[in-house]
């Protein structure tokens, strides 16, 4: 029997009394920040003192040498850090999804703290030992691979390599959970067949592992690239950007985007409409490079 209308009334205002304090919170915090910010994005001038600048900030853009380097920074990070982070996450859970592997929480568990690491702690141990006379030249100079200290704080080769392994040391551990999780969903009977009727170990993980682990490749391929679009902390504290207004200087070899809206909105004369134009650089960079990862992999269905 359909409940009465009174009563269904009755249930539907009790619903909107429990939806309406969530859905005004998101609006507070959530859509009316990002309105204002995209309206802020057509403002031009320093401090609170702005004025309505068209698509200025956007000329702008086109102009700065700092965001350009920047946003080759972030793309570069991109480009080379999450293909290297997501083989080696995918390779280790293969590795540790062995039941006949021993010590494999302890080992998964090592692989997986790094992400779980304080922000201050980590940089002040990659920075202890990356120094010029830190554990890593050190252990390099007595096997004999370096004659000399590794500049990874001053050169802007070497503090690129230094960010790229940083990031890769915290965040692998965490992609691997999500690939040994999806491992261990699998029915170890395919795998017993095809090793049954003959198929090798490399054809058994490209034409088996890798398709089944689709789902999960793209997800995490998604939110890595989210990311390390929005890389801030590891640039702000590892390898430090010092960046004057205008000018890129040595420290800027890993500037990225976030760290330049950072230095746009805190450490310059605050620029609040240009911060907002490059965070939406960050926006568009994410919905594009999304678009084409859920199109590459609906293709290949």
């Amino acid at each position: 029997m359909p409940a009465p209308i009174s009563l269904r009334r009755y249930y539907d205002v009790n619903g909107w009394f429990f939806v309406v304090p969530a859905l005004g919170l998101i609006a507070v915090f959530m859509i009316y920040p990002i309105i204002w910010s995209l309206w802020m994005s057509f403002q031009t001038g320093r401090g609170l003192v702005m004025h309505f600048g068209g698509l200025a900030n956007i000329v702008r853009l086109t102009e700065d040498p700092v965001f350009q380097l920047a946003l080759t920074n972030t793309i570069l990070f991109f480009v080379i850090q999450v293909p290297i982070m997501l083989t080696l996450a995918l390779f280790t859970a293969v590795l540790l999804d062995d039941p006949k592997l021993k010590f494999a929480g302890l080992i998964r568990t090592a692989i997986f703290l790094p992400c779980v690491m304080s922000l201050v702690v980590y940089s002040v141990i990659f920075k202890s030992m990356f120094v010029d006379d830190g554990v890593v030249n050190r252990a390099l100079a007595a096997v004999g691979a370096i004659s000399g200290p590794i500049p990874w704080m001053s050169d802007p080769f070497w503090a690129r390599v230094l960010l790229i392994v940083a990031i890769t040391w915290r965040w692998t551990g965490y992609n691997m959970i999500f690939y040994l999780a999806a491992l261990q969903n699998i029915d170890r009977s395919i795998y017993e067949v095809a090793r049954i009727d003959g198929v090798p170990a490399t054809a058994r993980f490209f034409r088996l592992t890798v398709p089944m682990l689709k789902p999960v490749i793209l997800f995490t391929t998604v939110t890595s690239t989210i990311g390390t679009l929005q890389l801030f902390d590891e640039a702000r504290n590892i390898v430090a950007s010092d960046t004057s207004a205008g000018t890129a200087g040595p420290g800027d070899s890993v500037l990225t985007l976030s760290v330049y809206i950072y230095n746009l909105t805190f450490r310059f004369m605050p620029s609040f409409g240009y911060a907002a134009t490059v965070s939406y650089v960050i926006v568009i960079l994410v919905a594009l490079l999304s678009f084409v990862q859920f199109t590459v992999a609906r293709e290949r269905d």
